[in-house]
């Protein structure tokens, strides 16, 4: 008894403070302007694109409709393939000769598919900016600029506007918000743009700007080939060779609905999870972390102990400011906090366990 009140006042203590922090977080978070200049020279939008001819379409008139980027051009990378994204493409590029489509035979051996795809994207950019766009994003007519305007006004290498998240199914909006929240609360955001600490980094690659000059000489995806999480990855290589970076309030520039329900969820985590946090001793250790911090409070407060109410309350604050700094879903489902937490952690030990036995595939490759 006396071990479980310890660790519902040191759960409670964790979450009222990190609700704090986000909080924090949230007043600076940079935030891109919606009436952005021109553009000065010239900017490659590059899409990776392996079997997206249902997303596809949307995201590539989105591209088309940019206003303010005089010098433009968008380079599409089908990742072989098996539907009609090749189709969708060339049908834009007859009508738009910005448009263009670069066919490739998969990944090269020791690349993943979206790495080797983003590098044959790169080696055929000429801009002096480089947008990494996924298929699945849609962005408003001023993102392009806004975000180009971003990374040159701030003097930072790597900008990644965070998209405003669609979830409809109950599973996207119990996990889905926690992307957000995650780094609003835990990331010292200014401190993490400038530090070269591999554990200070947050990064989107559903929507990743990028000086060109910087990116090739970190390496560009070649120096992430076989890292799943490529985006976090990319920025830390930029940082390595001086560069900075992080993210960016991008809730008004581009939306993105990454999982279509439950199934495509638990496989789009399974495959990323067991990398985010370096190594299985470190992810035990976040695991132990969110238990203590966001289910113990809870627990402790269905018992009786105001002590917990305290914990489990800042913890639906802290997702509720989230939700509502990134246009997220914020009521009822800030309330149900402790179920997200919990439903990550079962996925976080359903991605190792996989990653264990060899069983990771995404689009019909293993990783």
């Amino acid at each position: 008894m006396r071990a479980w009140r310890a660790l519902t006042w040191a759960g409670s203590a964790s979450a009222v403070a990190l609700t704090v922090h986000s909080l924090l977080n949230a007043r600076g978070l940079r935030v891109p302007v919606l009436d952005p200049p021109p553009v000065p020279g010239r900017v490659s939008v590059l899409v990776p694109a392996r079997d997206e001819e249902e997303d596809l379409p949307a995201c590539l008139a989105s591209l088309l409709d940019q206003v303010e980027v005089p010098d433009y051009e968008v380079v599409v990378v089908d990742d072989a393939s098996s539907d009609r994204t090749a189709e969708v493409v060339e049908a834009f590029a007859a009508a738009d000769p910005r448009v263009r489509l670069v066919r490739s035979g998969g990944p090269r051996p020791g690349w993943l598919g979206k790495t080797s795809a983003c590098d044959e994207a790169a080696g055929h950019a000429t801009g002096e900016v480089l947008v990494f766009v996924d298929a699945d994003v849609v962005l408003a007519p001023h993102a392009v600029a806004a975000a180009v305007d971003l990374l040159r006004r701030t003097g930072l290498d790597v900008v990644c506007p965070y998209p405003r998240q669609l979830a409809l199914t109950w599973s996207e909006r119990l996990v889905q918000p926690l992307l957000q929240w995650s780094w609003l609360t835990t990331l010292p955001l200014r401190r993490a743009e400038v530090s070269p600490r591999p554990s200070l980094a947050a990064a989107n690659g559903q929507f990743l700007v990028v000086d060109a000059a910087t990116y090739r000489r970190a390496g560009g995806h070649a120096a992430v080939r076989g890292e799943v999480l490529d985006d976090l990855a990319l920025l830390r290589a930029v940082k390595a060779v001086g560069g900075r970076g992080g993210v960016a309030d991008g809730t008004a520039l581009a939306t993105c609905r990454m999982y279509g329900g439950w199934g495509d969820l638990r496989d789009g985590y399974t495959k990323s999870l067991w990398s985010a946090f370096g190594s299985a001793p470190a992810a035990a250790a976040v695991g132990a972390g969110l238990v203590v911090t966001y289910l113990v409070p809870p627990a402790a407060a269905l018992a009786g102990s105001p002590v917990g109410a305290v914990g489990y309350l800042a913890g639906v604050v802290g997702r509720y400011a989230a939700a509502e700094r990134t246009g997220g879903r914020s009521v009822p489902d800030a309330f149900w906090h402790p179920a997200s937490v919990a439903l990550l952690l079962g996925l976080l030990g359903d991605s190792w366990r996989r990653r264990r036995r060899g069983g990771l595939v995404w689009k019909g490759r293993s990783l």
